[in-house]
C-alpha cells in the first residue's frame, strides 16, 4: 500500500528536527512530485547520475544529504541545475534532502554511523556545549598505531584516507565529524583527543595536526557520508511499508 509523501515529510521532519539548525539549504521536501509512494530511492548527493537511476528504477521519490538550492549558488534554474530539476518534474518524482540534521542525529546521522562503522564508542559530542552538536568524541576498544588506524578507514570505507601522523603516539581516543569539517581539529584538539578524522582537507589543517600534536585522517567526503541517508532511508521503508535502494554514485572526493 503507497505511502502519503506529506505522511512521510512529516515524520522525517518529526525525526531529524531541522528547526534545530542553522543551514546552508533548505531541509525536507525540494522538489514536490506524486503524493503516494511506493519506492524510494537513496544516495549522498543529487546528482544527474542518481536522478537517472531513480528514473531507470522506477522510483517515486529521491531521499539525499546533498540536495539543492545551496546558499551562495546561482538562482536562476539553467544548465545543469535546470537538467536535473526537469528530469524529476518530467517524471513526477520528489526530492528529499536533509544536510546538517542528518549528520548529527545521534542514531541515523552520517556521525552516528561512521562511529558504528569503524567500532569507536560515542562518549560525547565535538561540542559539548551544543545540544546539536554535529561531530563527536569516543575512543577505540584498543589503542593503534596511526598505520593501523589508516587501516582501518581504508577497509572500512573502501578508499585510502590522506593520514598525518602528529606525534609518536597511538590513538585510543578520537573525534570526528563527517564532510567537509576539517576546521573542527582545533576543537578536536582543546579535547585533548588522540586523533581527529573528518572527510576533507585544507592546506591548513597539516599545520594543525602537526603543531598541536594529533594525529589526523581525511577519509573522504563523499566516503564519511554514504551512511546516515542509508539508515534513513532503511527506517522509511520499514515505517512506512515502503521499497527502497541505496544507490552508490563514487565520488573520489
Amino acid at each position: 500500500m503507497p505511502a502519503n509523501l506529506t505522511d512521510l515529510v512529516s515524520y522525517l521532519d518529526g525525526k531529524l528536527s531541522p528547526e534545530m539548525f542553522r543551514d546552508y539549504c533548505p531541509n525536507g521536501l525540494q522538489i514536490e512530485g506524486k503524493s503516494e509512494i511506493n519506492k524510494i530511492v537513496s544516495g549522498v548527493t543529487a546528482s544527474q547520475a542518481l536522478i537517472d537511476e531513480a528514473i531507470a528504477q522506477k522510483a517515486d521519490l529521491i531521499l539525499v544529504h546533498h540536495g539543492f538550492f545551496w546558499k551562495g549558488e546561482d538562482e536562476c534554474i539553467k544548465g545543469m541545475k535546470r537538467k536535473r530539476i526537469k528530469a524529476l518534474l518530467d517524471h513526477d518524482i520528489s526530492l528529499i534532502a536533509y544536510h546538517l540534521p542528518l549528520d548529527a542525529h545521534p542514531e541515523l546521522g552520517n556521525n552516528a554511523r561512521l562511529a558504528q562503522l569503524l567500532g569507536i564508542s560515542v562518549t560525547g559530542g565535538l561540542e559539548p556545549e551544543n545540544p546539536r552538536s554535529i561531530g563527536n568524541i569516543g575512543c577505540l576498544d584498543e589503542a593503534m598505531s596511526v598505520a593501523e588506524f589508516s587501516q582501518l578507514l581504508a577497509s572500512k570505507l573502501g578508499r585510502q584516507p590522506l593520514s598525518i601522523a602528529g606525534g609518536q603516539h597511538k590513538i585510543k581516543t578520537v573525534a570526528w565529524c563527517t564532510g567537509g569539517a576539517q576546521g573542527y581539529i582545533d576543537k578536536a584538539h582543546l579535547l585533548g583527543v588522540d586523533a581527529y578524522v573528518s572527510g576533507e582537507v585544507s592546506e591548513q589543517t597539516y599545520h594543525s595536526a602537526i603543531e598541536n600534536g594529533i594525529h589526523y585522517f581525511a577519509a573522504g567526503h563523499h566516503a564519511t557520508e554514504r551512511y546516515g541517508v542509508q539508515a534513513v532511508g532503511k527506517d522509511l521503508a520499514l515505517q512506512f511499508g515502503l521499497q527502497h535502494q541505496y544507490v552508490e554514485i563514487d565520488n573520489p572526493v
